[in-house]
């Protein structure tokens, strides 16, 4: 059984400069509760791993306004003005990873994976000090693995072991970064007594899972 922790608590485990994970696409299916942690304990210089950087005042973004990533790696920014303008004045340095290939170097250091390597990319900036190599014939980018100090990710519900289970697009990138990272924080909407989350919709097993962020009272 997993005791869940407050949000604070999980922020207080934090240390400025970590590398984290969050899950979600444009907000939905992210973690509200730790990032208002994160943001009201005052983290600083974190790099984050997501798929965007949401909107302004939303998910993600209320990191981006808050000045606590000091490094983004997304596969896109254009709902969020305020991310471009601190990569244009050069607060925010943000690499651009295209979505597939983001995913897959996720599960690649989930799993374990030397390298990932894709077609994506090549005869672009993205090709620019990588490795290429050649295949059969064809051409193919050398992406490495990622993994991160810590995995920030939201269910639907958890049960009191830590087994999760999602909903619809909440999908995409939740269960994969639970594999990547060192220490992984759930946030569920609701925890449930072990049996009624049916075994076969259980996504994240409880083994992947550290904490649980305690229910909404």
């Amino acid at each position: 059984m997993k005791k869940p922790l407050s949000p604070k608590a999980v922020a207080d485990l934090v240390p400025d400069g970590a590398r984290v994970m969050i899950g979600g696409f444009m907000g939905v299916g992210t973690p509200n509760k730790i990032i208002d942690a994160l943001v009201s304990a005052g983290k600083k210089d974190l790099t984050l791993i997501a798929n965007d950087t949401a909107l302004p005042g939303r998910g993600i973004g209320k990191l981006v306004s808050a000045g606590a990533l000091r490094r983004a790696v997304v596969s896109h920014i254009g709902l969020n003005p305020e991310t471009q303008r601190q990569m244009n004045a050069g607060i925010l340095e943000v690499e651009l990873v295209p979505q597939g290939t983001l995913i897959e170097c996720i599960r690649a250091g989930g799993v374990g994976l030397g390298a990932v390597v894709t077609p994506t990319g090549l005869g672009t900036v993205l090709e620019e000090g990588k490795q290429v190599l050649e295949i059969d014939g064809e051409k193919f980018l050398v992406e490495k693995p990622i993994r991160a100090d810590f995995a920030f990710i939201a269910a639907r519900q958890a049960d009191y072991l830590g087994n999760l289970e999602y909903s619809l697009t909440a999908q995409n990138f939740n269960p994969t970064m639970a594999m990547a990272a060192d220490t992984v924080v759930a946030e569920p909407e609701h925890i449930v007594p072990v049996g009624v989350i049916p075994p076969d919709a259980v996504r994240t097993p409880a083994s992947l899972v550290d904490h649980l962020i305690e229910r909404s009272t």
